[in-house]
C-alpha cells in the first residue's frame, strides 16, 4: 500500500465507508503485507458503533464463525 501523504488511506477508508454502508460485513482481500490488516483497524477505529475484527488465518477467529449468526447477534 502506497502512503501519498494519506491520500491513497483517505480514499480508502472513503470506499471502504461508503461499500461498509450497503453490506453489514465487508471483506478486504490483497496480497501479502499491502496493508490490509491496518486499513481494517483504521478503518474501525472511525465508527461510532465499533467494530469486530476478525483474523480468518487464526483458528480461535474462525471457531468463531462455525455458528456466524449467533456470533454476530451476540457481537
Amino acid at each position: 500500500m502506497l502512503f501519498l501523504c494519506g491520500v491513497i488511506d483517505r480514499l480508502e477508508i472513503a470506499l471502504l465507508t461508503l461499500k461498509a454502508g450497503w453490506a453489514p460485513a465487508v471483506a478486504i482481500l490483497g496480497l501479502r503485507q499491502c496493508g490490509k490488516t491496518t486499513l481494517a483497524k483504521r478503518f474501525g477505529e472511525l465508527q461510532s458503533g465499533g467494530y469486530v475484527y476478525l483474523d480468518l488465518e487464526s483458528p480461535r477467529d474462525r471457531a468463531k464463525l462455525v455458528d456466524a449468526e449467533s456470533y454476530f447477534e451476540l457481537n
